[in-house]
């Protein structure tokens, strides 16, 4: 099994970097359009999407694929990689450098391995989460391949909390720490993994914005709370188009009550 996860790491590595260098070229310089749920969506988005799944389709015969831009309907195979070609949109359209190609990898519905790399910060983060899959999967999270882990700090005002556009309801004056808004939901969450942040909230994610995330925050010893309904395991056939899975993620169990009394206003 182990030549297996090689092989899947190998293949994130080479196939993001690629499409990093390919979307570097077009960043801060492609207008974008509205789609339905209001969020935008690019040439270069479309394009990353078809490459990505293109490059899955030549190396993982039989395997499903879920993407944002391309299949919205969760398919019926055991493995299928869940991708989403640019997280964080509007950063790559204004110029921001912040953005990121995320692939996330299921195995029976649930994620067991995930893959974000950040073209313009040269970072790239993964993890493997062995879970209830039965699988022989390695153990732990990565930022350019060496060790992270989600902080054990004892919150003070000068700790970090991450909230998305949509999430700004829960910043109060009395609010335990510093509030910051990055733009990107998958980098949000790593944050949470790698230690710079104590805790995010992202009010409408889908599931091509979490898959990844998902592991390597897991494996990082950060905690995943789903505000509405959990995202895994997923549903064979249903178009998740139009479903989000509001979530707070913390870097430990016991931050959540610290927390979740200020997203009492927040929409999701």
């Amino acid at each position: 099994m182990t030549d297996f996860w090689t092989t899947i790491l190998e293949f994130s590595q080479a196939t993001s970097a690629e499409i990093g260098k390919q979307l570097i070229e077009h960043f801060g310089q492609v207008q974008a359009d509205e789609k339905a749920d209001g969020s935008l969506v690019t040439q270069a988005d479309k394009w990353a999407d078809q490459a990505i799944r293109d490059a899955i389709t030549a190396n993982f015969q039989g395997y499903g694929i879920l993407s944002e831009e391309g299949n919205k309907v969760f398919p019926e195979q055991d493995w299928c990689w869940v991708i989403d070609p640019l997280d964080g949109t509007t950063n790559f359209t204004r110029g921001i450098p912040i953005w990121s190609i995320s692939l996330g990898l299921l195995y029976k519905k649930i994620p067991v391995f995930g893959f974000i790399y950040l073209p313009t910060l040269n970072e790239s983060f993964h993890g493997y989460w062995e879970g209830s899959s039965g699988l022989a999967a390695p153990t732990g999270a990565f930022r350019n391949n060496h060790p992270i882990f989600a902080s054990n700090d004892t919150l003070t005002s000068n700790h970090f909390f991450n909230v998305c556009s949509r999430s700004t309801s829960a910043i109060q004056k009395d609010f335990p720490c510093k509030i910051r808004m990055l733009g990107v939901a998958s980098y949000n969450f790593l944050t949470v993994a790698n230690g710079s942040v104590l805790g995010t909230i992202e009010a409408t994610p889908k599931i091509w914005d979490i898959a990844a995330a998902w592991v390597i925050l897991q494996a990082a010893g950060g905690c995943w709370k789903s505000l509405k309904m959990q995202p895994f395991p997923v549903s064979p056939g249903v178009d998740y188009s139009n479903i989000s899975f509001p979530t707070l993620a913390v870097s430990r169990p016991e931050l959540i009550s610290v927390f979740e009394p200020f997203l009492q206003d927040v929409k999701i």
